[in-house]
This record gives structure tokens, C-alpha cells and sequence, in this order.
């Protein structure tokens, strides 16, 4: 049994994955080659958003924007400590300050109603407040609307990290489109996955979109060897964006049957286990299938024991960003984001993949509830 099952999937593509990445070979553009073009107007199409720019990673791609708004020592951005470490991590590297807030406890996602106090405890730091990353984790939204309207209010931008969430949406809006800019992640373990590292950058913001695009190849002008500004070297290889022009023609599919998975998880699991909330008009692309175990429990013992049964399970997060060794200087203690802390000690992945047969679900299903 896999946690996600990418042979499958690659079993159903694999000829035309192969005949784009002998295309490549023969035209020999390894880098900006045309299939970039081709992969960031579709992707565009898709999200439904004016610009779509690749990049290396799913980190660049929040990163590059950061650099674009010009955020920098002295900035505060406003965030969520139950996140990879990636969401936090471009903004030190820029010399700001991340300010934290709270979750829910059901959806995971950053809650709008602890903002407010994020806003205040950085103007308390001599801070000043620039922005804010709300993080689609796990692929579902965030409370985009409460969001923004505190973002108006107080003039912050917002990057939405998409990283988890693409193919999630509000209604008929998809990720990747509720922020000033957005950053998705093309890691291989993501829903819309190549086969190595990838991201790609989303915005209608015309002036954002020329910075980002010089950004991302060194800063580059309008020449080769014209340097505008401080850049990175963040391009997209041309192979992972054939890769992605063929996993994209079934990404829907794909997203239909992780929500019939999802959707037996919820129905099947035993109500001690507490199981994700997806709130009304709101859809998750289901990166992952995170349950909480309740208290009694001892989550290594009972990862051990799935383990014992051929069943692979992970731990997302298990270090909230606010204690992790790397980001003390922050001030912050145990005891600052409750929730945040709570679900980091009892939650648990479970396998899911659009692949996850019936067999191997009741079987991963029996023997939770069994332990339980």
C-alpha cells in the first residue's frame, strides 16, 4: 500500500510523458523551452487569472512575490504557525518578521477572527504590517472573504499559498485566484505534481506580473545581460513542464476521485476519530486526509500499529513553525497558539490518492476503528 501512488498514475501517462520529453530532446530548449509558454497558458486558463508565471519551486513561488512587493526588514506579514516550513521561511530570508495567528480546529486553516490581535502585536514590535499569507492547507481555502476584509481595511496585500491547495475552490472560484498574488508547489506529492521541483506564481496584477517575470531569471531587463534588480535564478526546466501539460489532462479526474475517497474516509471512520470539515460552497482538492485521534490515544503506538499492518500514515505538522528551533528569535513560547499546538499532537495523514482502491480503504478504515 502507498500513501500516494504516483506508479499508478504514471502507468496511465507514461507514453505521452514520454513522447513530450523525447519532443524536448530533439529541439533541445532544456530551459524557457516552448513548452513553458504552452504550460503557463493553460494554467492560466484553468485558475482563470491574467498572469501565470513558472518557477523552480513551490517556495519560490512565494518567495519571488515577496520580492516584487518589496517587503524586507522592518515588514511585519502576518501568517499561520500550522504550515510547512516554507510559508514562514521566505519571509525571514528577506530579513521580516513573521507574526502569527491562530487555526481552526476543524478546517486547520488560518482563523480571520485572530488577525486583528497579529496586526496589533506587530505595530506593538515597531513593525510595520504589510501583508498576509493565508495558506490553502491540505487543499482546502482559506476564509478568503473575512480575509480580505480586513486586508482593505488596513491596506495589506495578500499572497495566497496555494502550494497545497490547487484544484480547491469557493463556489466555482479556484485556488490559486482569492490573493493579490498567489504561489503554488508542483512537488511531486501534490495534487497537480512533476517529477522534481515546480512551481508556478498566479496574479492579474500587470505591474507585479513584469517584476515577478524579471525576478525570477536574475533580475533580468530587457536584455539577456541587463539586471534591473536583485533576482534569483527561479526558472521552471522545460521537462517538468512537459511533465505537467500531460498530468493536467487528468488533474480533474483526478480531483473527482480523491473527493469520492475523501468522502468514504468521512462516512466510515469512526466518530471518535474527529474527521475534516469542509465548510458549505467550499471544496478541497484533498492534499491530504488528516484526522484528529482523540486524547486516550498515543498517536506513536497507534502509527506503529498501521505500520504493523502495511499501512503508511504521516504527521503534518508535528512542530508548529512558532517552537521550531530556527524561529525562537520570533518571541514566541508554548502556550501562544493553542489550537495551532492541540492538532499538532494529535493529528494524522492517512494514505489518499486518486488510486486508493476499496480494498486497501476498508482496510486502512477496519483497522483504525478496531484499535479505537
Amino acid at each position: 500500500m502507498q500513501f500516494i501512488d504516483l506508479n499508478a498514475q504514471q502507468s496511465i501517462i507514461r507514453d505521452k510523458i514520454d513522447q513530450r520529453i523525447k519532443k524536448i530532446l530533439d529541439h533541445g530548449q532544456y530551459i524557457m523551452g516552448p513548452e513553458i509558454d504552452e504550460l503557463e497558458e493553460k494554467l492560466s486558463n484553468y485558475i482563470d487569472v491574467k498572469h501565470c508565471i513558472s518557477c523552480s519551486s513551490g517556495t519560490d513561488a512565494l518567495l519571488i512575490p515577496l520580492m516584487a512587493m518589496g517587503i524586507g526588514p522592518g515588514d511585519a506579514i502576518i501568517t499561520t504557525p500550522f504550515t510547512y516550513i516554507a510559508t514562514v521561511e521566505v519571509i525571514s530570508l528577506l530579513g521580516a518578521t513573521p507574526v502569527f495567528c491562530d487555526i481552526y480546529d476543524r478546517t486547520f486553516n488560518i482563523n480571520p477572527s485572530y488577525i486583528e490581535e497579529a496586526y496589533n502585536d506587530a505595530l506593538s514590535k515597531n513593525l510595520k504590517p504589510k501583508a498576509i499569507i493565508p495558506v490553502d492547507l491540505f487543499g482546502l481555502p482559506a476564509r478568503y472573504r473575512l480575509i480580505k476584509e480586513f486586508a482593505n481595511e488596513k491596506n495589506l496585500l495578500i499572497l495566497e499559498d496555494a502550494a497545497q491547495g490547487f484544484g480547491g475552490r469557493i463556489g466555482d472560484r479556484l485556488a490559486g485566484s482569492f490573493g493579490d498574488v498567489a504561489g503554488t508547489s508542483f512537488f511531486p506529492a501534490k495534487p497537480l505534481g512533476c517529477y522534481g521541483d515546480g512551481g508556478a506564481i498566479f496574479t492579474d496584477n500587470d505591474e507585479l506580473a513584469e517584476k515577478m517575470k524579471s525576478i525570477r531569471v536574475h533580475g533580468g531587463g530587457k536584455d539577456k545581460y541587463e539586471n534591473d534588480r536583485i533576482g534569483i535564478n527561479g526558472r521552471l526546466d522545460t521537462i517538468q513542464a512537459a511533465v505537467l501539460l500531460e498530468k493536467i489532462e487528468i488533474f480533474n479526474d483526478e480531483i473527482n476521485q480523491r473527493e469520492k475517497v475523501a468522502e468514504y474516509y468521512t462516512q466510515n471512520i469512526h466518530k471518535m476519530f474527529t474527521t475534516p470539515l469542509i465548510p458549505s460552497k467550499y471544496f478541497s482538492s484533498w492534499a491530504q486526509y488528516s484526522i484528529i485521534i482523540p486524547d486516550k490515544l498515543d498517536r506513536s503506538k497507534l502509527i506503529e500499529h498501521l505500520n504493523q499492518k502495511g499501512i503508511p500514515s504521516m504527521v503534518y505538522y508535528k512542530i508548529p513553525v512558532h517552537l521550531q528551533r530556527g524561529y525562537k528569535k520570533y518571541g514566541y513560547s508554548r502556550g501562544d497558539f493553542k489550537i495551532t499546538e492541540d492538532i499538532s499532537n494529535r493529528i494524522l495523514s492517512l494514505p489518499m490518492h486518486p488510486y486508493l482502491n476499496k480494498e486497501d480503504q476498508n482496510q486502512i478504515i477496519s483497522t483504525l476503528n478496531k484499535y479505537y
